[in-house]
């Protein structure tokens, strides 16, 4: 097991490794030139030249790429080019927002999605089937920011029931419980609009999981007995569908970090989506190193979650590993 562990542990960081070494020679390759947010008209060539000095870009490639993986490794992400503050500092601000988001949207998917999986299942091949499956698919394809852009227009500008926008009201002022009700308000419209594909991705899954089950022996063994069909249901074979959910949940996790980029943007949610896009506007590398660093962890650890809650509640695939 401890050698498995370590196996896994060591793919994973050469991984991580791998993505963020692709990234940093992309940046390099991309036009455009972080230097100039600094560079001003009638600057003469020597000024520009210090600044590309002090900022390190007169170095040669592997020279910048062995002292950025030097400093990296140090936990020196750099200063941001347009903020002018230590990455650490924006990004302790920035991902205590984002998962605010993605818990929400974790739980929110994960109980619709099981939820209308089972209904489906349980009612395959009626009209409230057809409906629902069909709401879903349609769910699946819309892409978030047009789900985004259209939720706004309504519940925002036009019924003005929910906030467009931001974390947190600038007129908000009355404790606790004050703010955290207008915390969930500009939640609702972000974690909803985030919530729908992997809701609706959860819910074709456990429906096709729960079916497949309902048709084995021992379920009709069961029916036999007499025994009733929520006993049927909640004891026998939604257990057994749940098992196999594992895995989903596990690979989920970077995808819910793919899709706030989007959201958190469209919503002007100010967690690590948005300072990633606006530092990949602005050219802020030490952002958007830092910025993959952290997706690419969240990846590795989404599928490492996976992979051992997998191994402790499947008894065959524990079995299976030790006698390997």
């Amino acid at each position: 097991m401890a050698r498995y562990i370590l196996k896994r542990l060591a793919v994973s960081l050469l991984i991580v490794w791998g993505v963020l070494s692709i990234t940093f020679l992309l940046m390099y390759l991309a036009p455009g030139d972080p230097a100039s947010l600094y560079i001003r008209p009638g600057i003469d060539a020597k000024t520009v030249e210090n600044i590309r000095r002090q900022m390190g870009f007169d170095l040669p490639l592997w020279r910048q790429y062995f002292h950025w993986i030097r400093e990296f490794l140090s936990g020196n992400f750099g200063v941001s080019f347009t903020h002018h503050r230590p990455v650490s500092e924006i990004l302790a601000e920035a991902i205590p927002n984002t998962l605010k988001l993605t818990v929400v949207v974790y739980f929110l998917q994960s109980i619709v999605g099981i939820i209308l999986g089972v209904i489906t299942a349980v009612k395959r091949g009626t009209k409230l089937d057809l409906v629902i499956t069909s709401f879903l698919l349609f769910l699946y394809s819309m892409p978030g920011f047009w789900l985004g852009l259209m939720a706004i227009l309504l519940f925002s500008l036009k019924l003005g029931w929910l906030p467009s926008s931001q974390m947190r009201s600038l007129t908000v002022s009355g404790g606790f419980w004050s703010e955290s009700l207008d915390l969930v308000k500009h939640l609702i419209l972000p974690a909803s609009i985030l919530a729908m594909p992997f809701a609706a991705s959860t819910a074709r899954f456990v429906h096709n999981s729960l079916s497949y089950v309902l048709e084995q022996d021992y379920i009709r063994t069961a029916k036999a007995y007499g025994i009733k069909s929520w006993k049927i249901l909640f004891k026998y074979a939604l257990k057994n569908t749940l098992l196999s959910l594992v895995t989903l949940f596990g690979l989920h996790l970077p995808f819910l970090l793919g899709g706030a980029v989007i959201t958190e943007h469209i919503f002007a949610w100010p967690g690590l989506g948005r300072i990633t896009v606006s530092a990949i506007f602005a050219h802020d590398f030490p952002v958007i190193l830092a910025s993959t660093f952290i997706a690419a962890l969240t990846v590795v650890i989404g599928n490492q979650i996976s992979d051992f809650l997998y191994f402790f509640v499947d008894p065959r695939v524990r079995t299976g590993l030790l006698k390997n």
